[in-house]
């Protein structure tokens, strides 16, 4: 038997798209620090443009920081309706090169084109002339990633940005993968780099030597996945119909409240999640959520979240509230912890089969 081609996986990014479609549609904002967030101590960003990240502003940081670390920022409201226009947009020039699309959010998506409708001669070429179509027909600009894997192009297409490209080749996979950090690595974040610091190990290089076993031992299924990757093993196929993992809801209060105060704000959340749920049963009746999940985080920041599987599944709002709402007898934190934010979610969803659809490991810690 023949073996399989190798894969050509294209990972495209755009650069730092909320702030870029601003400047592109606002002349003004053009050449200046822009910060897509509403401003307020509650308020987190949701974009930054390359002017203001050089003063260290980053996505997902309270807008109140943003605002000092760079008080000459102006800040956009997001406008998302415009930014999902502009992303179907982009993938329809996605769909001029191949079916095969993953979408990770409205800026980011994985290709692969290793059969592709258009014979351009190599993926390198598909992924210049996708950024090519992006920059001529939005008036934005794209950096593509182009590897055998989904791994290795997710970190290629960050090597070059903005405005570029980088590929791994098949020959070049071994060396350029030992020599990355490992907080390269998708899903390595802060907290997961210091715990492996503390055991010596800074590379790809030092997981290897480090051995598959000890790392299970120690971290479970995601440390065999860290060897895995550390070797640039990464066997996941580009999923054009990625299954629903949770449907959720969330919202940041004004001011901070107890632990006992937030029943109806979880009630609220548990209503607005149960909506999308039926919505999400509307289209795939076979799909079934079990677990009922409740997200915090404290006025310092600290996210947490608690769940609960039961024997059967919620089969009514009011019954997804009241395990939701149960879930704060099991957030071990001082009574007088303060919450900036509370959610309520449904996973664990079942699959036609019966099986149970798994997270992708990279958002596992």
């Amino acid at each position: 038997m023949n073996d399989p081609p190798q894969r050509k996986i294209i990972h495209v990014d755009m650069d730092a798209f909320y702030a870029s479609v601003e400047q592109r549609d606002d002349p003004a904002l053009r050449g200046k620090p822009v910060v897509v967030a509403w401003r307020g101590a509650r308020s987190v960003v949701c974009a930054a443009s390359y002017e203001a990240r050089v003063f260290g502003v980053r996505s997902a940081m309270p807008a109140i920081r943003a605002e000092r670390l760079c008080p000459d920022a102006i800040f956009v409201p997001p406008d998302f309706m415009r930014y999902k226009a502009v992303s179907k947009q982009v993938r329809g020039i996605f769909e001029r090169h191949t079916d095969l699309i993953e979408p990770l959010s409205l800026d980011e998506a994985y290709l692969d084109v290793t059969s592709p409708k258009q014979d351009l001669g190599s993926a390198t070429a598909i992924a210049i002339r996708i950024r090519d179509a992006i920059r001529e027909e939005t008036r934005l600009t794209a950096s593509a990633g182009i590897a055998p894997n989904k791994f290795l192009a997710k970190i290629a297409s960050d090597w070059n940005k903005p405005d570029g490209q980088f590929v791994v080749k098949p020959a070049m996979v071994d060396a350029f993968v030992a020599a990355l950090a490992v907080g390269r690595i998708p899903g390595v974040g802060k907290v997961m780099e210091a715990k492996l610091a503390e055991m010596g190990i800074a590379s790809c290089a030092d997981l290897r030597a480090f051995g598959a076993e000890p790392l299970e031992a120690r971290f479970g299924r995601w440390g065999r996945r860290l060897h895995e990757l550390s070797l640039g093993i990464d066997e996941r196929a580009v999923q054009p119909e990625r299954p629903t993992l949770q449907v959720s809801a969330e919202d940041t209060f004004e001011h901070d409240l107890l632990l006992e105060d937030l029943e109806p704000h979880i009630r609220r959340m548990a209503a607005k999640a149960w909506a999308g749920y039926l919505r999400e049963r509307a289209q795939h009746p076979e799909r079934i959520a079990r677990t009922v999940v409740l997200k915090l985080k404290t006025g310092d920041f600290r996210t947490l979240s608690r769940s609960f599987t039961a024997p059967e599944p919620p089969t009514s709002e009011r019954a997804f509230a009241d395990i939701a709402c149960a879930l704060r007898e099991r957030v071990a934190l001082p009574a007088d912890t303060r919450y900036r934010l509370v959610g309520a979610g449904l996973s664990g969803f079942t699959q036609p089969d019966g099986s149970a659809a798994q997270d992708d490991l990279f958002t596992a810690l």
